[in-house]
């Protein structure tokens, strides 16, 4: 048995204190405005996220040279660099989602409530179609010959391939989120002043590193949809479940992955059967 359940079960208390489970169903949150603050913060930093980054890829694209411009390593520090910086904006209004893969991992970890899920991913898809609109705006010589940072599967590789890296991709950012943001880490970490939206932004930077000459990276369903929607492309749509599907997946592995071994929730509810005096 981990030293977590033998410490809880006898030795001492938590130096830590996990927050309850969110309700499944809680109609109360639509009474509040704190609900609505969050989803006008989820709304307007996915809208940064994506004016920022999609601009950055479109002028990559553009630029003719090629020692000139800020190439994938630019873009990788972009996407990275605008999740670090959104994060810690948003972190106390909303928690920082800014995608719908982190809020459906916490869905599933019970870190928030289905109402506020599906509410942040409806804020989060609708910043990122308007995000990506004013990037067609401003850039619109460019915007459609040059792509529209839309997400598609790279020459050269198969769907299966893409998909397992949309999945990976998802499973490092999400399980970046639990670690960053686990209270116990917290409590047993507190000498290390270690920013939780640091890691978080790196893993972005990293993740986009390996995964942009594959697919573009989505990891985002938010950021493939905003930049689907605005391009039209029938490339983008035809590929478009990818960033759906492995986003979604990867994010559910994470979240058990996180919750069951690296937290032993399963160890936990195996001890607490055994413990039990009817088993």
């Amino acid at each position: 048995m981990s030293k977590e359940v033998i410490e809880e079960g006898h030795t001492r208390g938590k130096d830590y204190v996990d927050p309850p489970p969110a309700p499944l169903f809680d109609m109360g949150e639509l009474k509040l405005w704190s609900f609505f603050r969050a989803l006008i913060a989820e709304f307007i930093a996915t809208l940064l996220f994506l004016y920022v980054t999609v601009a950055t890829v479109i002028g990559h694209k553009k630029n003719q040279d090629a020692c000139g411009g800020v190439g994938l390593l630019g873009i990788a520090w972009a996407f990275g660099g605008m999740i670090f910086i959104l994060v810690y904006c948003t972190a106390g209004i909303s928690g920082g989602h800014i995608n719908p893969a982190v809020t459906f991992g916490l869905l599933l970890a019970r870190k928030v409530s289905l109402i506020r899920a599906v509410g942040y991913m409806v804020a989060q898809c609708l910043g990122a179609v308007c995000g990506v609109g004013l990037v067609k705006a401003f850039m619109k010589p460019y915007y459609n010959s040059l792509g529209g940072g839309a997400n598609t599967v790279a020459h050269g590789y198969s769907t299966g391939t893409a998909l397992g890296a949309e999945i990976i991709g998802t499973f490092v950012l999400v399980n970046t989120v639990f670690s960053a943001t686990d209270p116990k880490r917290s409590a047993r970490d507190s000498h290390i002043p270690v920013l939780a939206p640091l890691p978080i932004g790196f893993a972005v930077f990293m993740v986009h590193l390996a995964t942009i000459p594959i697919t573009g990276t989505g990891i985002n369903p938010a950021r493939s949809f905003g930049a689907a929607v605005i391009i039209n492309d029938k490339k983008a749509w035809d590929d478009h479940w990818i960033f759906w599907v492995g986003p979604f997946v990867g994010a559910l592995a994470a979240a058990a992955y996180h919750q069951y071994i690296l937290r032993a929730g399963a160890i936990k509810a195996l001890g607490s059967f055994r413990s039990h005096p009817t088993n």
